[in-house]
């Protein structure tokens, strides 16, 4: 290019200044003011029982999936709710734990019960399931004991429980990196033919989740990807509870993650979080769906965490209490009693053994972290590789060597 070429350009660059710029009035319009995103008003949200418990009547958005809640029953109804009075006594218990210096950390889900109650209890025990870090209902569910959620916190393990026992992924703490494992699996499944041959006790489907800060990492778009263009059965679960540690939604994303999936090319459905029945439904539906052969469905969850991102975080810090009090009218729990007393799914007598059988396992969960024993330290250079390495040998017998130091200085 010639001094010339490089002085025309530099004219033509300055004549077409702001021609890249969005138009007045044009392009997405951020989250922070889509009509509805942010509040129980969004004619795209399916919900089915509202703050207050009462059972919302059937509507365009919702009709889809109202067969479905329509099929439950009273001991279904029952079910849910104690998962929730459960899960979040067991969350409570861990939150407490690492207060008083038995965790190094841990990950609250406070406000999220019904999000990942509804997914879990949609899932099939062929399925399997990919968490993140936080997703101690999906454990629940699937059948993980509660105790054994501890050992990463506290540091005695990695993870705490055989992941192919129960088809729970062991926690990952990677942000996003689930879903491209959750993909891979979902890909295997589709290679092995066990999708598609309408026999429900081995068609099997995945679901991976994350949050909504998840969503801006690569290996999600990455997962997303695979994910279309290979129809892999799996449902991308996002739990949207608006803040991706201090960053709300409008630091994270212009479209809603329900929106984005259509740019991948599979449905996007948005769903009341707090909603255990809602979430059950779009969850069945798109668990069915994957199943089935049909590929691949996001599910946004807005939902709200009441809590901080871990116990090493302050949200005082970043958030309006008063958007936390308006949230707290919104609580999984309330809302369920709420349904099931109008409903009389549920009695004084069920809701106080419930509590009652929430306080028992607290105090299981207490006294099994309390009695971890430590593992011995030299047990960190186990199953690194699956054959022995010779660099890792080499680590363990320096690591040995500085250990036994210690001991001749005791004698």
């Amino acid at each position: 290019m010639s001094d010339n070429d490089v002085a025309g350009h530099a004219e033509a660059k300055a004549d077409m200044a702001g021609a890249f710029e969005p138009s007045p009035g044009a392009g997405p319009t951020p989250p922070s003011r889509i009509t509805g995103h942010f509040a129980d008003d969004n004619p795209e949200m399916v919900q089915f029982v509202d703050a207050e418990g009462t059972r919302l009547a059937t509507n365009e958005t919702n009709a889809p999936y109202a067969q479905i809640v329509e099929d439950l029953d009273s001991a279904d109804a029952r079910t849910i709710y104690r998962d929730l009075v459960l899960v979040r006594r067991i969350d409570a218990e861990g939150h407490a734990l690492q207060r008083q210096g038995e965790l190094g950390l841990w990950p609250s889900l406070l406000g999220q019960e019904a999000a990942q109650v509804g997914a879990g209890r949609a899932l099939r025990p062929q399925d399997y399931a990919f968490p993140g870090y936080r997703e101690h209902g999906v454990a629940w569910c699937r059948g993980v004991p509660p105790e054994n959620l501890l050992g990463l916190f506290r540091g005695v393990n990695h993870g705490g429980w055989d992941s192919n026992e129960n088809n729970f992924h062991l926690y990952t703490i990677v942000i996003g990196n689930q879903m491209l494992h959750g993909v891979g699996y979902a890909m295997g499944i589709k290679a092995d033919g066990d999708m598609g041959t309408g026999d429900p006790d081995r068609d099997a489907a995945v679901m991976a989740f994350t949050g909504d800060g998840g969503t801006a990492q690569g290996d999600f778009n990455e997962a997303l990807v695979f994910a279309a263009v290979t129809q892999a059965p799996v449902v991308f679960f996002v739990q949207n509870n608006q803040w991706a540690i201090s960053e709300g939604n409008e630091r994270q994303f212009i479209i809603p993650p329900y929106q984005r999936a259509r740019g991948f090319g599979f449905p996007g459905v948005l769903v009341d979080g707090n909603d255990p029945l809602a979430t059950y439904a779009v969850a069945k539906s798109a668990l069915d769906a994957a199943r089935a052969g049909q590929g691949p469905t996001l599910i946004e969850a807005y939902t709200y965490r009441m809590g901080a991102h871990t116990t090493s975080d302050d949200p005082t810090k970043y958030r309006n209490e008063a958007e936390v009090e308006i949230w707290k009218h919104k609580d999984p729990i309330a809302r369920m009693r709420g349904f099931m007393e109008e409903k009389g799914h549920g009695d004084a007598e069920f809701f106080a053994a419930v509590d009652a059988e929430a306080d028992e396992i607290a105090a299981r969960v207490r006294k099994a972290c309390q009695e971890m024993p430590d593992p011995d330290p030299v047990t960190m250079f186990d199953d690194v590789y699956v054959d022995e390495h010779p660099a890792v040998a080499a680590n363990r017998e320096q690591f040995l060597a500085y250990q036994a130091g210690f001991e001749e200085e005791a004698v």
